[in-house]
């Protein structure tokens, strides 16, 4: 259920990383190649971005499906930027509580998204959510699962983790509370990105140094992307991309901030070539969605 991707590198027209490639996250809404859950992401979307000098990140989200909106064409081949997170939504209820519950979630400096749904929703996390502050359940935007653990992430960082700890500690702890849940999460400051795999596809492509992408699956032929395992967190920044086995986190995670210091294992230097063309309208899919 949803997907999503989150970019840093040079400054980009939005459209060129989100409607441009052949199978970009514009035509994942209808056409998905790799997602395990559900057909069609038509029930909201979002992206949000840093301008340059702005460490707050703007928003701009909708109810409906992205082809439908026009306005969206317009933005995104005009509003550029270095760093961004978008995703399309598959409700895990259909409707609940409209554009609110529309990834990406945003708080300070951060965005943050949920591809996937808590098994046993609500009751499952009853005692989750108990262990957060009322202030912070009756601020929460919407009243679905994603919020809910958007809401239990944004405590942690609040209290001091570091990006990836935050994603880890929260996968683990509503992973016990209702097991069978899909949480990949994907988390971005502007500066680094954090993420989980566990229970649906991610990849990931990196030019070490410039550029790195971290999405639910390849928006184009590139042979460059790689895959991330099942249950693995991910934390990455433009120079370096960092792979850390969730079932085996027993000692804090590195923080996400010091993974342009390190070198991951296994982590090829590539090379990735978006094409430059003009954004398409976005009134009507190329391919009919199906429904």
């Amino acid at each position: 259920m949803c997907r999503h991707l989150a970019y840093l590198g040079p400054e980009e027209p939005l459209g060129r990383l989100l409607v441009d490639p052949a199978h970009s996250l514009y035509r994942q809404s209808w056409a998905p190649r790799r997602q395990r859950y559900g057909t069609v992401n038509a029930d909201g979307f979002g992206v949000g971005w840093y301008a340059e000098g702005d460490p707050v990140p703007g928003r701009y989200r909708r109810t409906g499906p992205i082809w439908g909106d026009r306005s969206f064409a317009d933005l995104a081949r005009v509003v550029r930027s270095g760093a961004l997170l978008a995703a399309v939504r598959d409700a895990t209820l259909a409707g609940a509580d409209g554009e609110a519950a529309a990834a990406p979630f945003a708080a300070d400096t951060w965005l943050f998204s949920h591809n996937g749904a808590i098994a046993g929703w609500p009751r499952s996390l009853a005692p989750l959510a108990g262990t957060l502050p009322a202030a912070e359940l009756l601020s929460m935007e919407a009243r679905c699962d994603s919020a809910l653990v958007w809401a239990l992430v944004l405590n942690r960082l609040r209290g001091g983790d570091e990006e990836g700890q935050a994603l880890a500690d929260t996968v683990l702890d509503v992973a016990a509370a209702a097991p069978g849940s899909r949480l990949n999460l994907l988390l971005t400051n502007g500066e680094v990105i954090a993420a989980t795999a566990w229970g649906d596809t991610l990849w990931y492509l990196t030019e070490p140094g410039r550029r790195t992408v971290v999405a639910s699956e390849p928006y184009d032929d590139d042979p460059h992307w790689q895959e991330v395992p099942d249950r693995t967190l991910l934390a990455a920044s433009r120079t370096d991309v960092l792979l850390t086995p969730l079932k085996d986190i027993d000692t804090p995670v590195a923080s996400v901030a010091s993974v342009a210091n390190a070198s991951a294992p296994g982590t090829p230097a590539s090379s990735t070539s978006v094409p430059s063309t003009s954004v398409p309208s976005a009134s009507v899919p190329s391919k009919e969605p199906r429904t």
